[in-house]
């Protein structure tokens, strides 16, 4: 199955992790993670994938997420409210969000990458 990078073009990780695919030779099919975010439904399929918390799915350096004072939100609120704010606004999704359907990274960390995506 073919890759779904979320991304951030404006995103210095985002284009690290890019080049990380382009480096190993693996098609990725580009979303823009702000003009076209995952549903929550997609998310919470992503979520239960990668074996993480929703906390770890929030990009907790981002500027939206301490406008909204996401961090009090993130610790009192339920995982579906937590998934309906994620799927609302792109910017607060840790990017780049990468999936095969089955497999799930969340931001980029090459040897995460090297041992999610460079065993094919």
């Amino acid at each position: 199955m073919a890759l779904t990078f979320y991304w951030y073009p404006k995103c210095g990780t985002c284009r690290k992790a890019k080049k990380w695919f382009e480096d190993h030779n693996l098609q990725v099919e580009d979303v823009h993670i702000v003009e076209n975010p995952p549903t929550k439904e997609e998310l919470k399929t992503m979520l239960d994938n990668s074996g993480l918390e929703v906390k770890k799915f929030f990009n907790t350096s981002g500027q939206k997420y301490r406008e909204l004072g996401m961090k009090e939100k993130v610790a009192s609120l339920s995982e579906d409210e937590l998934l309906e704010i994620l799927a609302s606004d792109g910017m607060l999704i840790k990017r780049p969000l990468t999936t095969d359907g089955k497999k799930v990274t969340a931001g980029f960390k090459e040897d995460q990458f090297e041992e999610a995506w460079g065993k094919k």
